[in-house]
């Protein structure tokens, strides 16, 4: 087992619950450490990369990272807080629907009446533009649907891509395909929490610039949800993709509320 040097901190700013990190960005950061995934250019295309969470990523706390036999963890007081591997999988897109569709669905965003986690960075009410991604996915034709603009403080490292545009981060990006999963499964009946995500970036997206990101379920099975999402550009190319797996959970052990 190797320990890398750097260490992963997630700063407040990216929960999810409201003491504990939101599930994307955190697999998302992790992702960038696997040294044998990560291209050289990074607006160049990431091969697919699992995330699974082993439990509640902690807030303002710095992780040690270490690597064994192709596995990246993010370790807290000897215990796996996450574990990050390149995997040879097909993910399968969610299909794209147009721009207007996807912001007009934003309306009948459930967590609008109903959020268990408000202060989420990926797909809170409370939180405000240029600080959450305000990804509100609404229903649409088999699943649901936003749009997101990346705001300027989300921008990638720039000596990390070569580009004339500016970029949103890695982590970034795994965010804002996070929570649409959520909400195109069963968010609205219970409490779940993400548990394993995997995601294959195309390419990073371009600051300021409006994106579509879609959502579906893809079944389920006792307290797991299954579920898919992209992320598509403003001349309609595939940017990201990701699949995950949800697990219910007890809302007083995360700070949420219950549906209902």
């Amino acid at each position: 087992m190797t320990q890398i040097s750097d260490q992963l901190l997630i700063p407040r700013r990216f929960c999810g619950p409201p003491d504990s990190a939101n599930g994307g960005w955190t697999a998302g950061a992790l992702a960038t450490h696997l040294t044998h995934a990560s291209p050289a250019n990074r607006v160049d295309g990431w091969p697919p990369v699992e995330v699974s969470l082993r439990q509640p990523p902690p807030l303002d706390t710095a992780l040690q990272v270490v690597e064994d036999e192709g596995t990246t963890t993010a370790v807290l007081d000897g215990t796996a807080v996450a574990t990050a591997r390149r995997v040879e999988v097909a993910l399968t897109d969610v299909d794209p629907v147009p721009v207007d569709e996807a912001r007009g669905a934003e309306a009948a965003y459930p967590g609008h009446r109903f959020h268990p986690f408000p202060t989420c960075f990926s797909c809170g009410t409370a939180r405000d533009e240029g600080d959450g991604l305000r990804i509100f996915p609404g229903p649409v034709s088999g699943g649901v649907a936003a749009t997101w603009r990346p705001d300027p403080s989300l921008s990638e490292d720039w000596h990390t891509y070569v580009d004339a545009s500016a970029r949103a981060s890695v982590a970034a990006t795994w965010a804002a395909l996070d929570c649409v999963g959520g909400w195109a499964g069963d968010l609205t009946e219970r409490l779940m929490v993400l548990g394993r995500m995997t995601t294959r970036i195309t390419t990073l997206p371009v600051i300021g610039e409006e994106h579509v990101v879609v959502g579906v379920r893809r079944g389920g099975e006792g307290r797991k949800t299954f579920t898919a999402a992209s992320l598509y550009g403003s001349e309609g190319q595939l940017v990201a993709s990701a699949e995950h797996v949800w697990i219910a959970v007890d809302p007083a052990a995360f700070g949420g509320v219950s549906p209902g």
